[in-house]
């Protein structure tokens, strides 16, 4: 197979999976794990995919948002064992910010039952997901409604924000590199984030291993600002150390 006819299989495979590891394209393809490493980077350098740890992800520009939809389907089990570890992180807070994101709907699933807990969110697919929920009270805020997201954003979003004092903050984000800190497509979603991660006494972010290394557009916080980053094993320990370094413990499950 000529290098261009395997760039082009390597490429439909990322974007019908949402991941390719090189491992796995290597036998695939009965090539070489350096042959693939090398048609990575050529991809990578057209702007096609973004490359990470042993594999390779559809790269999204800062013009595009992935739908929420599309962000449920892959790293379904390392997204719930994700969501489960934040949510003993609660401790004895009685009110939680909950961003938008898969994961953060997953943790919202799995909110202890048995004890009262007001949790606010812009997402609307959180809030629907919970309301029914006995024992937590669900605040919805207003804004500007994102047809992709399904999660309000915009100055109305922020200004609701501003009159809150929250127990806990768990985050998601786009993109996270120790050089840029956190960063996400929309800069109106930025400045929710920043705004919920400014009222908040305790902040937990939550990411699978592919957001790491990488940046985007607008940047809305610093890796220091956090107590704890929860990732999967994916993240190498070595990278979750340098992490560390900057300040938040960061714990791969």
């Amino acid at each position: 197979m000529k290098p261009e006819e395997r760039r082009r299989h390597i490429l439909a495979t990322v974007r019908s999976r949402g991941m390719a590891e090189v491992t796995s394209v290597a036998c695939d393809l009965q090539v070489s794990p350096e042959t693939v490493r090398r048609d990575l980077s050529a991809l990578e350098s057209r702007g096609l995919i973004r490359r990470t740890y042993g594999a390779a992800y559809p790269l999204q520009s800062a013009a595009f948002e992935t739908s929420f939809a599309d962000r449920a389907g892959p790293h379904a089990a390392a997204k719930s064992r994700i969501a489960k570890a934040a949510v003993r992180r609660i401790e004895s807070a009685e009110t939680i910010f909950v961003d938008e994101g898969h994961t953060l709907e997953v943790l919202a699933g799995a909110l202890p039952a048995d004890r009262p807990l007001t949790v606010i969110t812009a997402a609307a697919e959180t809030a629907t997901a919970i309301v029914d929920s006995p024992h937590l009270t669900v605040l919805l805020l207003g804004g500007r409604l994102k047809s992709r997201t399904r999660s309000t954003a915009g100055s109305w979003t922020c200004g609701m924000l501003a009159g809150f004092v929250i127990d806990l903050a768990f985050m998601g984000t786009s993109r996270i590199s120790r050089e840029h800190g956190l960063t996400t497509h929309d800069p109106s979603v930025a400045d929710v984030k920043a705004k919920a991660l400014e009222v908040s006494r305790r902040r937990v972010l939550l990411g699978h291993h592919s957001k790491f290394g990488t940046s985007t557009l607008s940047r809305f916080a610093e890796v220091a600002d956090f107590e704890a980053i929860i990732t999967d094993t994916g993240l190498p320990a070595a990278e979750a150390r340098r992490y560390e370094l900057l300040g938040p413990r960061v714990h791969r499950v």
